[in-house]
């Protein structure tokens, strides 16, 4: 059974922007490129409008070489400094550790570090946060080798619920596992070339996708 959500979600567009100040247009900036991804119900479909809005990714892509000077930037989180600390063997090059980089396709020597995803309770429940993050990263895949999350019981504040707060933990790295991330020195991490990431939304399609009329036949 098609679930009850507000609208088609095969009508979901993910509208990806580069935040930056105005005046850090030069080409040897040195701070990470921070990305937002909005989803939101196509103008041209039925959606009640207060529902239009889905929700939001944030992303950041951090350069691995050392002509990025990472250690002085704060968009990243201290989590991600020292996850690229500890990832990165070759600063020159930007080259993984060993064990990481035999298991991530070739790319360019950058990271996408996943920030944050909030959907619109209205939309909750239902696998799009997934099959959204999953877009996300394939549209930045050009543009980097690898992404990265970490999850925390810290990042879902459940005033004096400890138990329910690790569960909402366990709950998103199993998502992320679903869609092609595994675990490695703490932090969820993705080849973003990964196969797994174009299958997220095979679940969605195959339930939304219209079907051909057996009278038509």
């Amino acid at each position: 059974m098609v679930p009850d959500l507000p609208a088609n979600p095969l009508s979901i567009e993910v509208n990806l922007s580069h935040r930056r100040f105005w005046w850090q247009i030069d080409d040897e900036d040195e701070q990470p490129e921070q990305w937002h991804a909005s989803a939101d119900i196509s103008a041209l479909d039925v959606c009640p409008e207060g529902l239009r809005h889905v929700g939001d990714i944030s992303l950041v892509i951090a350069d691995l070489t050392k002509e990025r000077n990472l250690l002085d930037s704060v968009v990243l989180g201290e989590w991600a400094l020292e996850f690229i600390a500890e990832t990165v063997i070759d600063p020159d090059q930007g080259r993984l550790h060993p064990e990481l980089d035999k298991e991530i396709s070739p790319g360019p020597p950058r990271m996408v570090i996943l920030r944050r995803v909030e959907l619109v309770e209205g939309w909750r429940g239902h696998g799009l946060g997934a099959a959204l993050i999953a877009s996300a990263l394939r549209i930045l895949a050009p543009d980097a080798r690898i992404g990265a999350s970490r999850v925390s019981p810290l990042d879902f504040p459940c005033p004096g619920d400890r138990v329910a707060a690790e569960l909402a933990s366990v709950r998103a790295g199993a998502m992320l596992e679903r869609i092609g991330f595994r675990r490695w020195n703490g932090v969820h991490v993705v080849d973003l070339r990964d196969p797994a990431l174009l299958d997220a939304r095979m679940e969605i399609l195959d339930q939304w996708w219209p079907e051909s009329d057996s009278s038509d036949r």
